[in-house]
């Protein structure tokens, strides 16, 4: 099992921008077969040091992951998050 985590920081940290954020990536499930979970939470913790939202998302292997990068409705958030300015921060381990 291959674990994709993403890190999102806003240019404006507000929550409204963060809820339409997190209803982007979890309008993916179960529109994208090769994804097996998906988990995304807006931070409750707010310092200066926090990221804003977190995407965790499973795979079976490196190579389903790979596949995902390219799929279409994977493609549609990733030019949300480009055209708003979003930094992005990722981990990718195997479980």
């Amino acid at each position: 099992m291959i674990k994709h985590v993403v890190f999102f920081k806003l240019q404006s940290n507000s929550d409204d921008g963060c809820k339409v954020l997190k209803n982007k990536l979890e309008a993916m499930k179960g529109k994208i077969e090769l994804l097996k979970g998906i988990e995304v939470g807006i931070d409750t913790n707010r310092s200066d040091r926090a990221w804003d939202v977190c995407l965790i998302t499973e795979f079976s292997s490196r190579e389903d992951l790979k596949s995902y990068a390219s799929n279409p409705v994977h493609l549609e958030v990733i030019k949300y998050i480009k055209s708003n300015n979003i930094i992005t921060s990722v981990v990718d381990y195997e479980t």
